[in-house]
């Protein structure tokens, strides 16, 4: 049998060996039990657990990705572990939020599974890790985030993982009528954005709005030769000609913020939950849809609901990051919208409305919000998005 290759397409992130909409994975599950809300963001099932009609079950599982790579990169750097603490929060959030944007409220019962090479992460390393996960859990439970930590499992992983997987797992149960279901998303509601960068009232530190997602892209696209030839196992040798192609060192001054690139680069992901909370305790029947701009970065929309376009005409200042990455990485903005959030990484669709309560309620953890675009009907699924004078067109797979 002939090993897979990467291919020539001119875009860089497919030749980094990701792809940003997955294609062949779609084609994988078009057939898998889509569950009782075929086309939601998540998916639910029958309540098993304690087999009420009215209630439903969500298992969601994802992780921080090629970030934990720069993590350890970080680490090697400097020795300070707690580098790992902030990366079990990116594996955390992208499970959380995902399950916010159905309408769960918790509580929530979390796992982890850990993949490390032994040779390269001590255990120091795994216990600043671990305890992430249960400070992140700790942080949110003042804001009514109930998070429940049940163990985990840490693999040494040797012959498969080069330095460190940091993934997790999430189960809730909630009521089915309380549900908000994405396939069902209705044309005349807007669009209402909320910012990834800034720092909202219940993070310690300035966000750079990085998130986790995209990292195959920011790290080879910023860090140069240096990176590469000091922690080539950070990479893998397939990808070595497209690997760290960019002109940087770690401490090198982010241009229009204070904090260095690989300082803005791991910045812990912002989590939505007191905020999503909050909103939906007051604005649930309004809302039809909610977004986490996760893969796929600005196109996430286009795999939700059915003959809709939608329009975003005023997405949000681009942060300091994305537009130095924009800058420097000899991306396209095409390439750039569907990769990174580029300023926003949770989407409302609302009734007009309550518009303006959603952003009055991200407003007051200090989250900037506006209305960034609006939902239209239209012929199976497509996106215009209005980015620095040009107007860019998706359709759906």
């Amino acid at each position: 049998m002939k090993k897979p290759g990467l291919g020539t397409d001119a875009d860089l992130y497919l030749q980094r060996g990701v792809s940003a909409r997955k294609p062949d994975v779609q084609r994988a599950i078009a057939n898998i039990d889509p569950g009782l809300f075929p086309g939601a963001f998540c998916k639910a099932i029958p309540d098993y657990l304690a087999g009420s009609p009215e209630h439903c079950v969500l298992m969601h599982s994802d992780g921080a990705g090629t970030k934990s790579s720069l993590a350890y990169v970080q680490y090697c750097r400097t020795g300070d572990a707690r580098v790992f603490r902030d990366i079990a929060q990116d594996s955390l959030v992208m499970n959380l939020d995902d399950l916010l944007c159905v309408g769960a409220t918790g509580p929530f019962l979390v796992s982890n599974t850990i993949g490390r090479n032994l040779k390269r992460i001590p255990g120091e390393a795994i216990k600043a890790l671990i305890e992430g996960y249960e400070m992140f859990a700790d942080k949110l439970a003042p804001y009514g985030v109930d998070l429940r930590p049940c163990g985990g499992e840490t693999a040494d992983l040797g012959d498969l993982v080069r330095t460190i997987i940091a993934d997790s797992c999430i189960t809730v149960r909630m009521r089915r009528d309380e549900f908000i279901d994405a396939s069902k998303v209705k044309p005349g509601h807007v669009i209402v954005g909320m910012a990834s960068a800034g720092q909202a009232t219940y993070e310690d530190k300035l966000n750079s709005g990085a998130g986790t997602n995209g990292f195959t892209a920011l790290r080879h696209s910023l860090f140069g030769a240096e990176v590469k030839a000091e922690f080539p196992e950070s990479f893998a040798p397939e990808i070595s000609d497209v690997a760290y192609l960019g002109s940087h060192r770690p401490d090198d001054p982010l241009p229009g913020c204070s904090m260095t690139l690989i300082e803005a680069c791991l910045c812990p992901t912002r989590t939505y939950a007191p905020i999503v909370l909050r909103i939906l305790a007051s604005c649930r029947p309004a809302i039809s849809a909610i977004f986490h701009n996760t893969g796929g970065g600005q196109t996430k929309c286009l795999g939700f609901g059915s003959d809709v376009h939608y329009v975003k005409e005023n997405l949000m200042p681009l942060p300091p990051l994305f537009a130095h990455v924009r800058t420097v990485s000899g991306m396209k903005d095409r390439e750039l919208l569907q990769v990174f959030n580029m300023g926003h990484r949770v989407e409302v669709v609302c009734d007009p409305g309550v518009a303006d309560e959603v952003i009055g309620v991200a407003r007051s953890f200090e989250v900037d919000a506006q209305i960034i675009g609006r939902v239209e009907s239209g012929s199976g699924r497509s996106l215009t998005i209005a980015f620095d004078g040009s107007r860019l067109e998706f359709v759906a797979d």
